[in-house]
């Protein structure tokens, strides 16, 4: 699955468009590799986005096509 369609229906991110953007400026990092919004997320990877000053890392547990809002949390784990 795409990165930024993974941030979108995980909730990490509202927007996939946003999330677009924050890929194409150098914002994410995927397995410490800057990434663009084309590339994969798979399982067990660690995904680093930067808002602002505030650095957020997340374990990728499961890719769905399609998430409830309820479930969405059950996608990642928050990593420190």
């Amino acid at each position: 699955m795409r990165i930024d369609k993974f941030l979108k229906l995980s909730r990490v991110i509202k927007r996939r468009s946003v999330a677009k953007e924050a890929c194409d400026s150098g914002r994410v990092k995927i397995n410490d590799k800057i990434a663009k919004a084309k590339d994969e997320v798979q399982v067990s990877d660690i995904i680093e986005i930067t808002f602002g000053n505030r650095i957020e890392k997340i374990k990728v547990l499961e890719v769905k096509e399609i998430v409830g809002k309820d479930d969405a949390t059950y996608l990642y784990e928050i990593v420190q």
